[in-house]
C-alpha cells in the first residue's frame, strides 16, 4: 500500500456519517464512498477479479464514479477511462478495442445500446452503479469464462485518455507510483501536511471531467487533503455561481476560458467575494485574461502547469510567490515542484541552453518515465535564473507559412486584443501552395458589435506581421470544445473545410 492508497483509506475512514462529496445538492458521506469501493471490491473479488486487473470506467462526474476510481486505485486495479462524451459508435468502438474484462457504468450510459452491445459481445463483467447507497451496484452481464480480454495491467493506476486538443485522444498508462507523488507533491501549494488523514472545513469545487486528468487529478487531492467536494457535471457559469454562493469556497480552479466566461457574465464581484485565489489549469493563460480579472475582482490568478503524462501538475505559483513577484514574473506559470528538474535544449541540436533562452523543455522525476532520464516535451519555454517557468508555445503545433513560423496563440492573443472580442482560436489548414496557412475563429462578447472580417483584419495589420495574419477569420457563436473546455483543434478545423 502506498502512502496515497493509505491516506485515502484513514480518510474515508474518519467520519463515515460526515458529508463528503455533493451533487445536485445531495450528498453523499465518506461512508457511502467507503461501502461502495468495498462493495465494488467485493463483486471483483467473486469473480476472479483481483490486484492489477482492468476495470473500464464510463467516467461521468458522478458520485458513483467518483467511489469508483477511487476505491479501484486503492486496491490496486487499473482504471481504464471512457469518455461518456463520446458518439454511441465510438464510445462502443473504444471498448471493442480495449477488451477490458470489467466495465462499469451508470444506467443512462448502459441504456445506449452500441455501448451494451459492444461489452456484451467482448464479454466482459458488466456492472451498473446505481443511485441505492444501500445497493450501490447491480450485475448486468457475468465475464464470459472464453473472453478474449487484455485482462491486467500490473502497477499501472490509471489508463488515461489525454484531452485530444490537436487529434485524436492518446491512452497514457499511469503508473501508480506516479499519480502518487503527482498528488502528494501538489499538497505544496496549499502547505499541507500528507504525513496523517484529517477532515477539513470548507468545500472545495470540483468541475473538471473525471475522464480527463484534470478531473481526476482534483478527485484524489481533494478526497487526500480530507475536503468535502461540490461535484459538478461541466463548467457553467450559472451552476459555478451557484455553488461558490452557497459554499463560500476560499480557492477555486477552472481552465482560462472559465475567466473568460465570468467576466463576459459580468458576475457581480459581491457574490464570489469568498475566493481568495482562482487557481486555472489544462490551457495556456493569457497574462492579460489574468490581468483583466485581477483588475475586476481582485482575485489572484495562479497558473499551474502539467499534462496527462505527468499525472497533473509538474509548476505552479504559490499566493506567498505571487505577493512577491506580482508582476516581474507576469506571464510565468510558476516554479517546478520540489523534486521535479527542468532544464531547456535546442530544439534542432539538443544543447542546454543559458537561463533566458528560448528552446523546448525537459523534465526530470522519480516519478516521470524511468526516473532517470530527461523527457522532452513539445513545449517551448523559457526557464529564468529564479527557476521560473515561460511557456511560449507548442513547438508541434507551430504552422509553417512558406517557410515561416506561426504560432497560434501569437495570433489568437492579437484577435483578442479587440475591445468587441471575448476568446479566439487559431489553426492550421492545409494549402496547396504554401504547405499550411493560419484560419482564425472568434466569439464576442456579450452585447459586443459585431465585427466584419475587413476590419478585423485592419485591425490586426497593426499587430502582425504579413505572413502571421490568418487566411479567414470567422465570428461564431462558440468555438468547439473538449470537456476539459480546451478548443479542440480537429473540430474547429472543420468550420473552415
Amino acid at each position: 500500500m502506498n502512502r496515497l492508497t493509505s491516506l485515502l483509506h484513514d480518510v474515508l475512514a474518519l467520519e463515515p456519517a460526515s458529508d463528503a462529496i455533493e451533487f445536485e445538492k445531495q450528498w453523499w458521506t465518506w461512508g457511502d464512498l467507503a461501502r461502495f469501493g468495498q462493495e465494488l471490491d467485493r463483486i471483483l473479488i467473486q469473480h476472479g477479479f483481483g490486484p492489477g486487473v482492468r476495470v473500464a470506467c464510463v467516467m461521468r462526474n458522478r458520485p458513483q464514479m467518483a467511489a469508483a476510481i477511487v476505491g479501484l486505485v486503492c486496491t490496486d486495479r487499473c482504471v481504464v477511462t471512457l469518455n461518456p462524451m463520446l458518439p454511441d459508435a465510438r464510445l462502443a468502438g473504444d471498448i471493442a478495442t480495449l477488451l477490458p474484462p470489467v466495465v462499469i457504468a451508470l444506467a443512462q450510459d448502459w441504456q445506449r445500446a452500441p455501448l451494451a452491445d459492444a461489452a456484451r459481445e467482448a464479454g466482459c463483467l458488466m456492472i451498473e452503479a446505481t443511485n441505492d447507497r444501500s445497493s450501490p451496484l447491480r450485475i448486468l452481464q457475468a465475464a464470459r469464462p472464453d473472453a478474449a480480454v487484455n485482462r491486467e495491467a500490473p502497477g499501472i493506476a490509471v489508463e488515461m485518455l489525454t484531452s485530444g486538443t490537436t487529434g485524436t485522444p492518446k491512452r497514457v498508462p499511469l503508473k501508480a507510483h506516479t499519480l502518487e507523488r503527482g498528488i502528494l507533491d501538489a499538497a505544496v501549494y496549499e502547505n499541507r501536511d500528507t504525513s496523517k488523514a484529517q477532515l477539513r472545513g470548507g468545500v472545495q469545487l470540483l468541475n473538471a471531467p473525471f475522464a480527463h486528468i484534470s478531473g481526476v487529478f482534483a478527485l484524489f487531492n481533494g478526497l487526500a487533503a480530507g475536503r468535502k467536494l461540490c461535484l459538478l457535471d461541466h463548467f457553467t457559469v450559472a451552476d459555478w455561481l451557484d455553488a461558490v454562493t452557497r459554499h463560500r469556497p476560499p480557492v477555486t480552479n477552472a481552465p482560462p476560458a472559465a475567466l473568460r466566461m465570468i467576466l463576459d457574465a459580468k458576475v457581480p464581484k459581491e457574490s464570489i467575494s469568498s475566493l481568495k485565489v482562482f487557481r486555472v489549469g489544462t490551457a495556456p493563460l493569457d497574462p492579460d485574461l489574468a490581468d483583466a480579472f485581477f483588475a475586476a475582482y481582485g482575485i489572484p490568478v495562479l497558473q499551474n502547469y502539467g499534462a496527462t503524462e505527468f499525472a497533473g501538475g509538474v509548476a505552479g505559483w504559490t499566493l506567498a510567490d505571487f505577493k512577491r513577484f506580482p508582476t516581474t514574473k507576469r506571464g510565468s506559470v510558476g516554479r517546478l515542484n520540489p523534486g521535479v528538474e527542468g532544464r531547456i535544449t535546442d530544439p534542432e541540436s539538443g544543447k542546454v541552453l543559458a537561463p533566458g533562452e528560448q528552446g523546448l523543455l525537459e523534465l526530470k522525476a522519480s516519478h516521470l518515465g524511468d526516473g532517470q532520464s530527461w523527457l522532452r516535451t513539445t513545449d517551448l519555454a523559457v526557464l529564468d535564473e529564479d527557476g521560473f517557468l515561460f511557456i511560449k508555445a507548442r513547438y508541434d503545433n507551430v504552422i509553417i507559412r512558406g517557410g515561416f513560423k506561426v504560432f497560434p496563440d501569437d495570433v489568437a492573443r492579437a484577435i483578442e486584443a479587440h475591445p468587441s472580442v471575448r476568446e479566439a482560436a487559431v489553426v492550421g489548414v492545409s494549402d496547396a501552395r504554401l504547405g499550411e496557412v493560419p484560419m482564425a475563429a472568434y466569439i464576442a462578447k456579450t452585447g459586443a458589435a459585431a465585427v466584419g472580417e475587413d476590419e478585423m483584419r485592419a485591425f490586426l495589420q497593426e499587430r502582425l506581421l504579413k505572413y502571421q495574419l490568418p487566411t479567414r477569420i470567422l465570428a461564431v457563436d462558440s468555438l468547439p470544445r473538449t470537456p476539459s473546455l480546451k478548443v479542440s483543434q480537429p473540430e474547429l478545423r472543420k468550420l473552415f473545410a
